[in-house]
C-alpha cells in the first residue's frame, strides 16, 4: 500500500476520534456523563465495541474508554506502518464512527431524512435466510456518489440483476461535479424505491454513518456465527469468509473516506473505487467504467450470479420482490377485493405438454379499459401452470405453486399478494408503458420452473385467463385440488413416515446448526416444511436438504431417535450430540437466527411465552425478541429458549414433554392474528376450547405482576400444571 494511501487512512481516522470525542464533550455537556447511548432494536449496544472488544458501553462515560482504546490502536498504527498501519486506522475508525453515531441517536440527529439508519436485529434476523439460501448472494455498500444520476442508477440495477442486497449512504464531500450529493439523492432524483422492501437501505450521507453495514456485518458473526463478543480474530475470520460483501467507494476520495475503505479491508471486504488510487490486489482496486465495476466487484469477492435471460421488458430479479406498487400507481389491478383471481399448478403428461407455449384466453393489457379515469383497469384472471418431467411427482404441485408468489414478485413494477383462490396481483404504470403485457407472466413463470426445478421440470404450458366464463372451469378444478392437497398433509404425522429430512441452508451463518424437518414440525424459519425437503432432495440430492432415517426410537415423548442423533452429530460438526426434537427444557433444538418467533420459559407463570421476530417492544420474561435472540441463536442449545417456525405452536408436537400448547401464557397479538383459528382448533383438541382467550398479550399485560393476576383470573391451565422446571 502505498504510504500516500496510509497516510491518508491515518489522518482519516484521527479526525474521525477527534470528531468523537467533540461529540462525547457535546453530549456530557447536554446530558451528563451518565447519559445513556445505544443504537436501537440491538442485544449489541455497541455492536463493533462488543464485537471485537468484548467490553459494554452504556453510557458517556464508558465510550470515553473505548475513545482512550481507540487512539491507542491508532498510535499503534503510526509506528507499524505499511498496511498494518492502514488496517489498525479502519480498527480505529471504526470504533470512532460507532460513537458518532449513538450521540447522534441520543441527540435526535438519527436516523436522517429518508434514511433507514441502524439496522435493527430484527431486519438482520429478516434477511438472514435469504443470504444464508442464496437469494441474496452478497451485499454491497455504495459510499459516496456516481457522477450523475442516470449512473447512480444503472450501478443500483447492476446490482439488482444480480440480487445483490444494496447499502447506500456517504456523499462526495471533496469540491467535484456532484458536490456534496449522495447517492442517496441520486436515487430519490430518478423516483427510485428504496428501503428493505426493494433491497435498498440507506444508511445515512456522512461517511461516519458507513459504521452500520459494517456493524451489519459484525453482528452476523455473533447472531448466526456462535462467536462470542469479544472474540476478534474469529469475528475477522467470519466477516472475511462468510460474510460476501464489498465496497463501492464513488467520487472524490477525503482522509475520512479513505479511513472508512481501510474499516472495510480490516473486515476482509475488497473496495472498488472510481478514482486513481494505488492498487492493492484483492483488497484495493481501480474501475472507472461504471458499466464493469459491479461484475468487477462480484468477481472480487467470488460473488457468483447466474442471470438467467428472460423475454420481458422489465428487469427480473429477486431485488424486486419487496417492491410496492401502490395505488396511484397501478394501471392493472387483478383480485383483491375487487374481481376473482387464482393460480393454480397440475402436473400433466410429458405427450400432453408443448413446452414454452404461453397464451392469454381473453383481453391483453392493452384491450383492458379503466371503469373511470380514477381507477386502474381490471379484470377477473387466472393463471394455470401445467407441468411435466420425468421425475415430477403429484406431492411437488404445491410446492411449486407457491413459487409463483416469488416469481412474478421478481419482476419491476409488478406485485403479487395471496397463493390459490386468493391472489391479487397489480401492474403499475411504468411496466405497463415499457410494454409488459400478460403474456410476460407466462414468460416469467416458464423461465424461473426451468431454471430452478432442472431435474424436475422439463416441460412448461402457461394459459393466463381474462375471459371469466372461460377460467370457469379451471377454478373449480383448482379448488377441488386445493381441498385435496390440504386433506393430505394435514394427514401426516411423524409417525407415518420413516424418513425426516434435514436442512442446513443457515449454515452460511450458523456453522454447527441443523434443522430436523418433520411432517409435525417445520424448519424455524417457517419457509420449508417436509414435503419442501423431500422436492429439495430430489432436486439436489447432494443439498442441504437430506434424508435422515429414524432409525431407533430412544424417547416417544421428546421426540429423539438414534438416526437424527448420528445425523445431527455429523452435521453439526460433532458440537451437538443429541437433542429431542418436541422439547424445550431437555436437549432441545438448535437455533440458527433465522426463526420466526422465540419460545421462552417463564417459571413465574408455569409456562412459556412466545415473541415472533419484528415485536420490538418488552415481554413478561423481561427480555425483548433482539435481547432473547441474541441468547438462543447461532446454533446453541439452551434450554429454556426455543427459536420456531410460527406455525409449530399450533402442531401437536409443541413442547409435548413439557405438556403442549396449555404452556403458554402469553404471546403477542401480532402472532394470535396470524394463528388463533390453528390454537383454537389445537386447544379443543387438548381439552380447553377457551384457552386462546387465556393468553395475553402486549395489550393486557408486559409486566410478570401483571400477567399472573390475568391468569389468575382466567384459571389459565398453566398454573395448575407440574412446575415446568423440575
Amino acid at each position: 500500500m502505498s504510504n500516500a494511501v496510509v497516510k491518508l487512512a491515518l489522518e482519516g481516522s484521527r479526525k474521525i476520534l477527534e470528531a468523537a470525542k467533540a461529540k462525547l464533550d457535546s453530549a456530557a455537556l447536554a446530558s451528563g456523563e451518565s447519559a445513556a447511548l445505544s443504537f436501537p432494536d440491538t442485544a449489541f449496544k455497541f455492536p463493533a465495541v462488543s464485537s471485537l472488544l468484548g467490553e459494554d458501553v452504556a453510557d458517556v462515560a464508558s465510550a470515553r474508554k473505548i475513545l482512550v482504546r481507540a487512539v491507542s490502536v491508532l498510535d499503534g498504527a503510526v509506528k507499524a506502518g505499511g498496511i498494518p498501519a492502514a488496517l489498525a486506522a479502519g480498527e480505529a475508525a471504526i470504533y470512532g464512527a460507532e460513537i458518532i453515531k449513538a450521540v447522534d441517536y441520543l441527540q435526535g440527529a438519527e436516523p436522517q431524512e429518508d434514511c433507514d439508519g441502524f439496522f435493527s436485529d430484527t431486519i438482520l434476523r429478516t434477511l438472514g435466510i435469504q443470504l444464508a439460501d442464496g437469494r441474496l448472494p452478497g451485499f454491497a455498500a455504495i459510499l459516496g456518489a456516481a457522477p450523475d444520476s442516470k449512473t447512480a442508477v444503472a450501478i443500483v440495477r447492476e446490482l439488482q440483476k444480480r440480487s445483490i442486497l444494496i447499502f447506500a449512504g456517504g456523499s462526495a464531500q471533496v469540491p467535484s461535479a456532484v458536490g456534496g450529493t449522495s447517492i442517496i439523492d441520486q436515487l430519490k432524483a430518478e423516483n427510485i424505491q428504496t428501503g428493505w422492501d426493494n433491497y435498498i437501505a440507506s444508511y445515512g450521507r456522512d461517511t461516519a454513518s458507513a459504521v452500520y453495514p459494517l456493524d451489519w456485518a459484525m453482528r452476523g458473526a455473533l447472531t448466526f456465527g456462535g462467536v462470542r463478543p469479544g472474540s476478534s480474530d474469529e469475528v475477522l475470520r467470519y466477516t472475511k469468509e462468510r460474510v460476501l460483501a464489498f465496497v463501492l467507494a464513488l467520487g472524490p476520495l477525503d482522509e475520512i473516506k479513505v479511513a472508512a475503505a481501510a474499516a472495510a479491508i480490516y473486515l476482509g471486504f475488497p473496495v472498488i473505487t472510481d478514482q486513481d488510487v494505488p492498487e492493492i490486489p484483492g483488497a484495493l482496486v481501480v474501475e472507472k467504467d461504471y458499466s464493469k465495476i459491479v461484475a468487477r466487484a462480484a468477481e472480487m469477492r467470488g460473488i457468483k450470479v447466474k442471470i438467467t435471460k428472460i423475454d420481458c421488458p422489465v428487469p427480473v430479479s429477486p431485488a424486486f420482490e419487496g417492491e410496492r406498487v401502490r395505488k396511484e400507481q397501478t394501471a392493472y389491478e387483478f383480485g383483491g377485493k375487487y374481481t376473482k383471481a387464482f393460480e393454480y399448478l397440475i402436473m400433466r403428461p410429458m405427450e400432453e405438454i408443448e413446452d414454452g407455449k404461453i397464451a392469454v384466453v381473453g383481453p391483453d393489457l392493452p384491450s383492458l379499459k379503466p371503469a373511470d379515469g380514477n381507477s386502474p383497469a381490471r379484470s377477473d384472471l387466472g393463471i394455470l401452470i401445467e407441468v411435466a418431467g420425468r421425475k415430477m411427482l403429484k406431492d411437488f404441485e404445491p410446492i411449486l405453486e407457491r413459487q409463483i408468489h416469488h416469481y412474478l414478485n421478481y419482476a419491476m413494477g409488478i406485485f403479487h399478494m395471496g397463493q390459490r383462490d386468493l391472489t391479487w396481483l397489480r401492474i403499475s404504470k411504468e411496466a405497463a408503458a415499457s410494454g409488459f403485457s400478460l403474456r410476460h407472466l407466462g414468460e416469467i413463470l416458464r423461465a424461473k420452473f426451468i431454471e430452478e426445478y432442472p431435474s424436475l421440470v422439463d416441460k412448461v404450458r402457461v394459459t393466463i385467463y381474462t375471459d371469466t366464463e372461460k377460467m370457469k372451469p379451471f377454478l373449480d378444478d383448482a379448488r377441488r385440488s386445493y381441498d385435496i392437497r390440504d386433506e393430505r398433509v394435514a394427514s401426516m404425522t411423524d409417525e407415518s413416515v420413516d424418513i425426516f429430512y434435514s436442512c442446513t441452508l443457515c449454515q452460511s451463518y450458523a456453522p454447527n446448526h441443523v434443522c430436523v424437518i418433520t411432517p409435525e414440525k417445520l424448519g424455524l424459519c417457517g419457509a420449508y416444511n417436509w414435503l419442501d425437503g423431500k422436492a429439495a432432495y430430489e432436486i439436489n440430492p447432494k443439498g442441504m436438504n437430506q434424508p435422515i432415517k429414524k432409525s431407533k426410537m430412544l424417547d416417544a415423548v421428546g421426540g429423539e431417535w438414534a438416526g437424527v442423533n448420528d445425523f445431527v452429530k455429523s452435521a453439526s460438526n460433532r458440537a451437538v450430540e443429541r437433542f429431542e426434537n418436541y422439547a424445550i427444557m431437555e436437549n432441545p433444538t438448535t437455533s440458527c437466527g433465522c426463526f420466526e418467533a422465540i419460545v421462552a420459559v417463564m417459571p413465574e407463570a408455569n409456562g412459556v411465552i412466545v415473541v415472533n421476530r419484528g415485536y420490538s417492544g418488552p415481554t413478561p420474561v423481561g427480555m425483548t425478541f433482539t435481547t432473547l435472540a441474541s441468547s438462543v441463536g447461532g446454533g446453541n442449545q439452551v434450554p429454556g429458549f426455543l427459536g420456531i417456525g410460527r406455525l409449530y405452536i399450533a402442531s401437536k408436537k409443541f413442547l409435548v414433554p413439557e405438556g403442549g400448547i396449555k404452556r403458554v401464557v402469553w404471546m403477542t397479538k401480532e402472532m394470535k392474528e396470524f394463528i388463533g383459528d390453528k390454537i383454537k382448533a389445537r386447544a379443543a383438541e387438548a381439552g380447553e376450547p377457551d384457552l386462546l382467550d387465556k393468553i395475553a398479550d402486549e395489550a393486557v399485560a408486559t409486566e410478570p405482576d401483571k400477567l399472573l393476576e390475568y391468569l389468575v383470573a382466567k384459571n389459565h391451565p398453566a398454573l395448575s400444571m407440574p412446575p415446568i422446571i423440575g
